[in-house]
């Protein structure tokens, strides 16, 4: 057939639009209009290009049906983490617990007294809903939320050394996600980095040394997303804070990850608390929402009353405030630390990282059995999980992870199709083997797991 005659074999807009309108329920028009006319002109290009010699009509409809549905549904999406990974970045960080999502619903859904005073019936402050939490749960005389730790150690450089130096140890000097820097950031809020030490030793006299008239705040950053080991030396807040208190300046602790309960049950040691942070001096300490607070995205602020009441008059804390549906799971994730020993079962990240080795292989042993129901080949070995999310660089977890064999489908394309689900499932491949690492897969996610790989079992068939 000529070109022209092959184009003719096209079907009419009107007819596709008939067809699928039939199909779609209450999608919009418009968008499976758009839909299908970038579907008939990707086949019109085909054929012109020789590579059909006619339009399968019944070909052209499921590419249509398939991209239809690819568009309809919600770009952001729920997915099932199989990295072993328990604060994975790219996946949102920490998993909220499930009274958390029931007070987003509550709040999100209908009005609240977020800048309302219920015993009073005036307005309110929205910081108020956690501010007590926080002095509570910390131990500080006052506490700020904005949105994200980047954010918070902005607002505290700028209320309170703007136009000064700030002296931090070289080796604390930190890249965090997306390339943004600790000095990017001293910079962009008006005060001067003064680097003191080398990069694996700081002593006491390299701050003392660097102490002048211009010296604006003390400032350590806990290295969270990297060790430096060896032949190395850091000085310890409890001593930054008093040389501090000495020269009539404030200590700053940007401690990043947020721990909020002592790991060293579940074999995690040398690492410090917020509330051990304030408890040796620091007049403030930043640090993030949903790291290992395993909350929400939120940058915390606690520390000296005076300190924390001059950034709640800085002109910033508007762009950076946070919004009522972080603020409603920050308070429910704060309140279950007011019971440690529950916080540590009910705060899902504290208990992915607590969870046996020996629970871990039986999940995995259970998933492994519903795969092999499916005619799924598959073996349960060990693994190592991490915590991920810039926190406990150093620290493997014990684990265990499904290992997947699909005979005529490599690890790469079976990844694929896993991500490809209509939920989908985020796996690794380790050893030229797909793997599903269950310490952060939850029993309820089985069923996903299982429907999705049968039915690409099916599809080789």
């Amino acid at each position: 057939m000529t070109k022209q005659q092959c184009l003719r074999t096209l079907p009419k807009m009107d007819d596709l639009l008939r067809v699928i309108e039939n199909e779609a329920g209450d999608l919009p028009r418009n968008l499976i209009k758009s839909v299908i006319q970038q579907e008939l002109g990707r086949y019109r290009e085909s054929l012109v290009a020789g590579k059909r010699d006619y339009c399968n009509q019944e070909e052209l409809l499921t590419g249509i049906r398939l991209e239809l549905k690819r568009q309809s549904q919600p770009h952001l999406r729920g997915v099932v983490n199989a990295t072993g990974v328990i604060l994975h970045t790219n996946l949102g960080r920490a998993r909220l617990s499930e009274k958390c999502a029931d007070m987003l619903t509550s709040v999100g859904c209908g009005y609240s007294n977020l800048e309302y005073d219920l015993d009073d019936g005036s307005r309110g402050s929205r910081y108020q809903h956690v501010e007590d939490l926080l002095m509570r749960l910390t131990g500080a005389e006052a506490a700020l939320i904005v949105n994200n730790n980047a954010a918070a150690v902005y607002l505290v450089l700028d209320s309170i050394t703007k136009g000064r130096e700030v002296v931090v140890s070289r080796g604390e000097l930190v890249e965090i996600g997306g390339s943004f820097r600790v000095p990017n950031i001293m910079a962009a809020s008006g005060c001067k980095l003064v680097e003191v030490g080398t990069t694996n030793k700081t002593h006491l006299s390299d701050y003392t040394d660097a102490i002048s008239e211009y010296t604006g705040a003390l400032l350590k950053v806990h290295t969270s997303n990297y060790k430096i080991v060896g032949f190395t030396a850091e000085v310890e807040m409890r001593e930054l804070a008093k040389i501090a208190r000495q020269n009539q300046l404030p200590s700053i602790y940007d401690l990043g990850n947020g721990l909020m309960l002592d790991l060293s049950p579940y074999g995690i040691t040398g690492e410090i608390t917020v509330a051990q942070c304030v408890s040796q001096g620091a007049d403030l300490v930043c640090f993030s929402g949903d790291k290992l607070l395993g909350g929400p995205q939120a940058g915390i602020i606690v520390g000296k009353s005076d300190y924390i009441a001059a950034m709640k008059k800085n002109h910033l804390l508007r762009a950076l405030r946070i919004d009522k549906l972080t603020l409603a799971a920050l308070e429910i994730t704060l309140r279950q630390y007011l019971d440690p020993a529950k916080a540590a079962q009910s705060i899902p990240t504290l208990r992915m990282i607590a969870e046996s080795p020996a629970v871990i292989r039986e999940k995995a042993e259970r998933l492994a059995g519903l795969l092999v129901e499916v005619g799924c080949r598959c073996s349960v070995v060990r693994s190592a999980a991490r915590v991920g999310g810039g926190s406990l660089p150093a620290v493997e977890l014990e684990s265990y992870a499904v290992a997947i064999h699909m005979e005529g489908l490599s690890p790469n394309k079976l990844e694929t199709k896993l991500r490809g689900n209509s939920i989908p499932i985020i796996a690794r491949i380790t050893e030229d083997c797909l793997q599903l690492d269950l310490r952060t897969v939850e029993p309820e996610e089985f069923a996903d797991i299982v429907l999705c790989l049968k039915k690409i079992i099916s599809d080789l068939g």
